[in-house]
């Protein structure tokens, strides 16, 4: 099994027991770099896959909280070669790992250099918000070349050609943004999600994910009737903001 089709089988096994899938996002070494492993560690025993965020100065899709996090964990030195070294030396974390940066961290990084760290430290793909899929082939050939996917993104804006060409070019699930936003939004999930995830999900080959928004019980339902997964992250930052242990919060949203 190739690295991305970790992601697709932890999904779809979630799917198979009769539950949404659950997509935690979390900054890495945010709130404390010391934590990261174990805070890592905590919510892999409750995320079907981990999203994890690498630290980037100018986050454009991300909300306030993420924002924060963000700009954090830079001041405390995170930075792309730390989190493939803690990650070297980590262990008893069986949840796919997919790393969501902005393309910056991954150029300076260089292409293949990045692929054989990740799947060295056994992350199998990669979200890249700012890149867009008319530039992207040369990250997603590195990429490729040692089994690790790229993920894409589509928005209820992406027009029906397009949507097409994006979940077939994606690799473990299709990101579908649930709103024309940023992340951590409060003002709830759109009035015709479940028309939005209908339409990808009878595009999409993949596990169609759902993010952007979901903060509640009540919103991982929504959008489970309707997608295969849910990707949950500012909500999630905000708890280990507080000092809280993250795995209840994960599981009360699976209604746990």
């Amino acid at each position: 099994m190739q690295a991305h089709e970790r992601i697709t089988a932890a999904i779809r096994a979630a799917n198979d027991t009769g539950r949404t899938g659950l997509v935690p996002f979390i900054t890495a070494g945010y709130p404390e770099p010391k934590d990261f492993i174990e805070t890592l560690r905590a919510v892999a025993d409750a995320g079907d896959v981990v999203e994890l965020g690498i630290p980037f100065s100018d986050p454009m899709a991300d909300g306030m909280t993420i924002q924060r996090s963000s700009f954090e964990a830079l001041q405390k030195g995170v930075s792309l070669k730390w989190i493939f070294e803690q990650l070297d030396a980590a262990d008893g974390i069986d949840a796919p790992l997919v790393m969501m940066s902005y393309l910056n961290p991954l150029l300076a990084f260089g292409y293949d250099r990045l692929a054989e760290r990740a799947l060295a430290a056994g992350v199998c793909g990669f979200i890249v918000p700012d890149l867009p899929f008319e530039e992207s082939a040369e990250l997603r050939a590195a990429l490729e070349a040692k089994g690790l996917g790229l993920i894409q993104l589509v928005t209820p804006a992406t027009p029906d050609a397009r949507l097409k060409t994006l979940c077939e070019a994606s690799r473990g699930f299709v990101y579908a943004v649930t709103i024309t936003g940023i992340t951590g939004g409060g003002d709830g999930l759109p009035a015709d999600l479940a028309t939005y995830l209908d339409k990808v999900t009878s595009v999409s080959p993949l596990p169609v994910c759902a993010g952007f928004g979901i903060r509640a019980t009540a919103d991982v339902r929504a959008v489970g009737a309707h997608a295969a997964g849910a990707i949950v992250g500012s909500a999630l930052v905000e708890v280990l903001e507080r000092g809280k242990d993250p795995r209840p919060f994960l599981r009360s949203l699976l209604g746990q």
